[in-house]
This record gives structure tokens, sequence and C-alpha cells, in this order.
């Protein structure tokens, strides 16, 4: 009596194809990929908002600064044009690149004049736009804004109204001074590039009306 044995093949199949492994590796770099543009993309949008944070606090002071001295000044002054800073008396006007005035505590004088201008200016090639500010007429400058902060010096402006007194007989201006301050520019730290536009309005605590 024979016995037949039936022998079956059975392939054992020990690893990854060259397919499957290729499939694999090309789906993780499309993940890695995909992660890492959104890390770089949030670290992105981090800094620009690290730079809209530094630019809102240091023009927040400087706001701050100018509108303070304003409020407690008096005789405001409108520069628009080639002014002799050393005599200047009062003026309204739209659009003043500086304001001028008296500050009380001081006593008024040819070269006791509180600036604040906003300007710009060529260092080695490269124009810097700022605002900066005196306090004795324009014989020395304090620059307020760093150079990272680009003062719109076309779109920036201070607006001045009612800052001629009335007439002694009652006619003329009985509007009590009013300042309008409006700073357009940019910040601009490791090529992020910020705008900002801020505004404010002070009216003067002197009764001048």
């Amino acid at each position: 009596m024979k016995i037949f044995f039936i022998k079956k093949n059975i392939k054992n199949k020990n690893g990854y194809t060259l397919i499957e492994t290729m499939i694999s590796i090309s789906l993780f770099l499309i993940i890695v990929m995909e992660g890492m543009g959104a890390l770089l993309n949030a670290n992105l949008l981090h800094q620009k908002s690290q730079n809209m944070r530094s630019v809102v606090d240091n023009l927040s002071f400087v706001m701050e600064d100018i509108s303070r001295n304003l409020r407690t000044g008096y005789s405001y002054h409108c520069i628009t044009g080639a002014d002799d800073l050393t005599n200047l008396g009062v003026k309204s006007g739209n659009s003043c690149w500086g304001i001028a005035f008296d500050y009380q505590g001081h006593q008024d004088g040819l070269n006791d004049k509180w600036i604040y201008e906003i300007v710009s200016e060529n260092r080695g090639g490269i124009t810097v736009y700022y605002i900066r500010k005196s306090i004795n007429s324009g014989a020395t400058w304090v620059q307020l804004t760093p150079d990272e902060i680009a003062i719109n010096t076309t779109a920036s402006s201070f607006t001045i109204t009612g800052a001629e007194p009335p007439n002694a007989d009652g006619t003329g201006d009985h509007q009590q001074p009013f300042v309008t301050i409006k700073l357009v520019g940019s910040i601009t730290l490791k090529n992020i590039v910020s705008p900002f536009t801020l505004q404010t309005s002070v009216s003067q605590r002197v009764v001048d009306i």
C-alpha cells in the first residue's frame, strides 16, 4: 500500500518589500514636511506678534509722553515749513510735521519752546524716519523712536485747532486748543515688517476760550 504525501508550498513573508518601504518613507516625509511648515508658520506669527507688541509698547510711550506734555502746555504752534524755532507764536494748522509749545513751569523765552517733530535723516546712505523731541527750541534733540521703527512722514502728522486766543473785544477764536496726533509707519525686525497706525487727540487743560 502506497501512501502519498501532498506537500504544500508556503511562502514566508518576512519584512517589507521595497515598494512598501518606499511608500512608508514617502508618507513619513509628507507628514514631516507638513509639520515643519506649520511649525515655521507658527514661529513667524509669533515673531510678528512680538514685533507688534514691541512697536505698540514703544509708540504708546511716545504718544503718552506727547499727550501728557501737550495737555499742560499752551501757545501751540503748527510747524509746516522752515520756521524760526526761536521765534514762534501761536498757529493752528493741518498736516503739521511738528508742534511747538510753551510748557508750564518754564519761564517764557526765546529758547524755551518744547518741540516734537516727525523727521527723516540720512545716516550713511540710509534714510531713518523717526520722532524727536527738544525742550530748548531745537538747540538739542532727543530721538524718541528706535531705528527699527520707520515713521511715514507723509501720512503722519499733527493737527492743531483753536490755538489762537480770543481777541480782547471778545471776537476771534473761542475754541479750546485741540491737537490730533496721527502716527503711521512700520517696524522691521529680523526681516519681518509689521505696519501700524496710531491716533489720539489731546485738549489743552489751560482754559483758552
